[in-house]
């Protein structure tokens, strides 16, 4: 069984913002040489996320809306009183989840029709991790 392990780094133009990263992804299953095995790809960071979904400018943004509405920014957090200001930002990580994990078939990311891999960021426009570990033959 061989191991790979990518990170990639995003950084957000916008403090929300959702960003497809499926061909970053695909090049570290490419690079990684794998052929059968898993893939998983989580955020490194409290306050952003990982998800499939399908690729459609309106999706995105109604994603965004909706967890506005969820979670909106507000002062009033308990979260708030040590020092901080991104409490929304946490709730809608945790929303819309750490990671996922994507089979892979004959060294292609094997998803069901318009999947794709997603990156939310919730308190953008500075340096984040995302990392990549694909396990297999």
């Amino acid at each position: 069984m061989k191991c790979s392990t990518k990170y990639i780094i995003i950084h957000t133009k916008n403090e929300k913002e959702i960003l497809n990263i499926t061909d970053k992804v695909e090049q570290a299953l490419l690079e990684s040489g794998i052929k059968e095995g898993l893939c998983l790809v989580n955020s490194m960071h409290i306050t952003s996320s990982v998800f499939i979904n399908d690729e459609e400018s309106g999706l995105k943004k109604d994603f965004l809306d909706w967890l506005e509405n969820l979670a909106p920014e507000k002062p009033d957090y308990k979260h708030h009183q040590t020092g901080e200001s991104n409490a929304d930002a946490h709730l809608k990580r945790t929303i819309m989840g750490r990671e996922v994990v994507i089979a892979v078939t004959k060294g292609r990311l094997d998803f069901g029709p318009w999947e794709q891999i997603f990156y939310g960021e919730f308190d953008g426009k500075r340096d984040k991790r995302v990392l990549v570990k694909i396990i297999g033959e």
